[in-house]
């Protein structure tokens, strides 16, 4: 469930999953890149122990 609320409110994972879906990926596969991301979003902070920073400037 934290990557289908991600792919609303992450702008990171957003604009992934809205790239993949466009290049005619199915929802779920889209959805599980935005779940590989966030477990990495998650590693890293944990590794590097920093808050997270967004790589997306809006």
């Amino acid at each position: 469930m934290a990557a289908v609320v991600s792919t609303k409110y992450n702008p990171d994972i957003k604009i992934q999953y809205e790239r993949l879906l466009k290049k005619g990926k199915m929802k779920m596969n889209a959805l599980c890149a935005a779940m590989r991301k966030l477990v990495h979003i998650c590693f890293g902070v944990l590794k590097h122990q920093q808050p997270y920073q967004q790589q997306v400037f809006i």
